[in-house]
């Protein structure tokens, strides 16, 4: 009786804990392709919001605060008005989050390196030093961390494309980084159908400007 007992509290576990593994399965999937879809500030606000919330139900998950911390980057990007500094700082709380639960991960250390970017845009000349090594810096380590990450060079593309020739940038200079990206895009296999593949087409529009 014991051992049926027993048995019957074990199925019961592991039928409770794959329909909560199911459910955030479906959450993050559908939350991803919101985020996928997401052109504005309000819409990146929204699923960044959704995010967050998975997040504090599923504490053990670094993805959740991965994604929340990237919709608040894309807000102060898409947003010009936007509280940089605020919103900075609230990414980088998420990622700090995210980097517990999964350290060393070059998904994540490219969060750092485009938060710092965002910082940066506050007072560009008045911060480079600090803001412009940490972004540097985080780059670098992301694709010592996974050099097949495409991620990475279109980031790096897409800040040499905005830095002015004379401090060493300009578009014939992002051009190859840009074509490295779209390379590594082509083969770039995704861990599973939750984790990050986001880039692709803004990489190839930005290959198609430079080549202009």
């Amino acid at each position: 009786m014991k051992k049926s007992l027993f048995t019957i509290a074990l199925v019961a576990i592991s039928f409770l804990s794959f329909s909560q593994s199911e459910k955030f399965q479906k959450a993050m999937e559908q939350n991803i392709a919101q985020f996928d879809a997401a052109k504005t500030a309000a819409d990146f606000l929204s699923v960044g919001s959704n995010f967050e919330r998975i997040a504090e139900a599923e504490k053990n998950q670094w993805l959740p605060y991965y994604y929340a911390a990237l919709s608040n980057i894309l807000i102060g990007f898409t947003d010009e008005k936007s509280d940089k500094d605020e919103i900075g700082n609230k990414a980088d709380e998420l990622i700090a989050k995210a980097e517990t639960l999964e350290p060393k991960n070059s998904e994540i250390v490219l969060l750092r390196g485009m938060s710092a970017t965002l910082h940066m845009m506050v007072d560009p000349m008045g911060r480079w030093q600090q803001y412009g090594m940490m972004q540097r810096e985080a780059m670098e380590t992301a694709k010592k961390l996974d050099a097949s990450n495409p991620r990475t060079y279109y980031w790096e593309g897409q800040n040499l494309m905005n830095t002015p020739a004379q401090f060493g940038g300009g578009k014939d200079v992002a051009k190859p980084i840009f074509e490295k990206a779209v390379s590594l895009y082509k083969t770039f296999k995704p861990v599973n159908n939750l984790y990050p593949t986001w880039g692709k087409e803004i990489t190839e529009r930005l290959l198609a400007e430079c080549s202009k």
